[in-house]
């Protein structure tokens, strides 16, 4: 919220903020300027205060946008709902942690914007940990994209946004090209690469050999010699055979019982031996289960299937399996990187999507030297410290330095003043904030700024933007392949008027002029629709583009309302 109404305060924005009295941010933020409420719990009549006040007869609310950024997904959903229901056409922007459920709320909510900030955040870290910026991760038209070297994208591409190979200057939006490999093109994810990893799970052989620790050792040495012994004699003072004496004293040592008559025939000694031999057993039985028991509670399931088995080189290390941590996983195994995370909370969201990528996890205090060593922090590639708590991160950073100077480390740093200070005066790599990173497009949502990002191609660059049809502008009428220009601008995906964007036009793998392929559209055909290509455009239609700077100039001239002058 601190950065938040930094940014909207700065763009020149009134704002009302509803501040939690407890937060110690509540000052800061009153000092920005912002009109601030202090509330524990938002009602309709809070929100009513706050500006949501639509009347019945159609006047707008004098709030024009509700940002809602609790870390809570329930209580977001719920005021979303409250504000809905007060005023249809309030703009609502709301952060939300879990994805999938971000991905139905304009079903409950209509027009809104779903703001995701480990989504935003998480491809900064990965950059600083591999120390490359080759490729741009970008939310372009209802979707996560990623834009890059054609050999780095999954397939299948999107569009190919540049051709670089067939002149010293790249062809920017090509209709065709000869060497897609060395192409920058737009897609859904990075491709996986498929090699030997240098960190391997410690598997169910290194928690067996935990579970049997030095206490079970101990119990099983002293049952094997009473049941050597107890062969021995049972064997030279009963006559019993061996293979028969064996099995007599296993079951006196292991309480599992006698059920021989020849053993009736041995002498009176021999029996209160056997008593005696007994009951030890039942002792030792007794501390056996005690100590697996307590192997495995104490040690806890994650912790027996993680670990790392051998000395791993060249990885990154993850200290901090949040909802960012998560995330950051993903990414790096999608990438092909040896990864082990790190976290001293076992039910941490990372922990089971680390079980489900078979990444080792250590579980334990990041800042603790004896984890990191656990990791491999020494021989490491890189180490990101991305915890909940800025001195975890700083303990965690000055740690992996000791340990591996050669490191590169970012550290996740809520306080901006104290990440400043402290890459100047100890040098311990970079330092980023998730909202930092998150609120510039929070801010751009309110203001219904668009959202451009730059892609470059040699000395070039693309931009990606979305863009809305206004009522009796030029594209009104027209066909979305019409806006098309060879090597200034394509057309990738269009959303109608409160419908769900259309990506149909840039789908397959055989691209052709404006992004179509020919199994989009037999497919689209078929199924009695007409292509988005080929739709008319309507006032209020949004569409995903990607051009040059002239390139789009002249769509944003198309798609603007036509002024009339006052003598017309």
């Amino acid at each position: 919220m601190l950065r938040v109404t930094t940014e909207l305060v700065s763009s020149g924005e009134r704002v009302t903020a509803i501040v939690n009295p407890d937060s110690r941010h509540y000052d800061r933020i009153k000092e920005l300027g912002a009109n601030v409420m202090g509330a524990r719990v938002i009602s309709e009549s809070l929100l009513r205060r706050a500006g949501v006040d639509a009347a019945d007869d159609g006047a707008p609310s004098t709030a024009r946008a509700l940002v809602l950024l609790d870390n809570d997904d329930v209580h977001n959903v719920h005021t979303a709902l409250t504000a809905r229901d007060m005023d249809p056409e309030l703009r609502i922007v709301v952060q939300m942690v879990n994805p999938r459920l971000g991905k139905h709320m304009n079903r409950l909510l209509g027009d809104c914007v779903v703001i995701n900030g480990p989504s935003l955040a998480a491809p900064a870290f990965v950059s600083d940990a591999l120390e490359d910026d080759e490729l741009t991760w970008l939310d372009l038209g209802g979707r996560r994209l990623v834009a890059g070297q054609a050999d780095l994208i999954r397939e299948p591409h999107l569009t190919v946004l540049a051709d670089t190979t067939s002149s010293a200057t790249p062809t920017l939006l090509p209709l065709s090209s000869s060497d897609p490999d060395g192409d920058i093109v737009l897609g859904t994810g990075v491709r996986t690469l498929w090699r030997s990893r240098d960190v391997r799970p410690a598997g169910w052989f290194m928690a067996l050999r935990d579970i049997l620790d030095s206490r079970v050792r101990k119990i099983a040495a002293v049952m094997a010699f009473l049941i050597v012994a107890g062969t021995g004699v049972i064997h030279y003072f009963g006559g019993i055979e061996w293979w028969r004496a064996l099995y007599l004293a296993a079951g006196v040592v292991t309480s599992a019982g006698i059920d021989d008559d020849k053993f009736n025939d041995a002498q009176p000694w021999v029996k209160v031996s056997a008593v005696l031999v007994q009951l030890t057993g039942i002792v030792l039985m007794a501390l056996l289960t005690a100590v697996v028991v307590d192997s495995l509670i104490g040690a806890r399931l994650s912790r027996l299937i993680g670990g790392v088995r051998g000395r791993p080189r060249n990885h990154v290390v993850v200290c901090g399996l949040g909802t960012v941590g998560s995330r950051v996983l993903e990414i790096l195994t999608e990438r092909g990187v040896a990864v082990v995370g790190v976290d001293q909370d076992d039910d941490a969201p990372g922990i089971q999507t680390a079980h489900r990528l078979k990444i080792p996890v250590v579980v334990g205090d990041s800042s603790n030297e004896e984890t990191l060593r656990l990791a491999g922090v020494q021989r490491c590639q890189s180490v990101l410290a991305i915890t909940d708590g800025d001195i975890t991160n700083l303990e965690c950073a000055i740690m992996a330095r000791d340990l591996n100077p050669e490191a590169g480390i970012t550290m996740r740093m809520f306080d901006h003043d104290l990440a400043q200070r402290v890459e100047r005066r100890l040098g311990l790599g970079n330092s980023r904030s998730v909202s930092m990173l998150v609120a510039p497009a929070v801010a751009a949502a309110v203001a219904n700024r668009r959202s451009q990002v730059t892609v470059p191609a040699g000395r070039r660059v693309l931009l990606l933007t979305e863009v809305t049809v206004e009522p009796g502008s030029v594209a009104v009428g027209k066909r979305m392949g019409q806006l098309d220009e060879a090597g200034g601008l394509r057309v990738l995906a269009r959303q109608d008027l409160g419908g769900a964007w259309d990506w149909s036009p840039t789908s397959g793998p055989e691209p052709r002029p404006g992004g179509r392929t020919a199994a989009s559209e037999r497919e689209t055909r078929s199924a009695g629709r007409v292509p988005a290509v080929e739709r008319e455009l309507r006032a209020g239609d949004r569409m995903a583009v990607a051009g040059t700077r002239s390139g789009l100039a002249r769509l944003l001239m198309a798609t603007r309302a036509q002024r009339t002058s006052a003598s017309s």
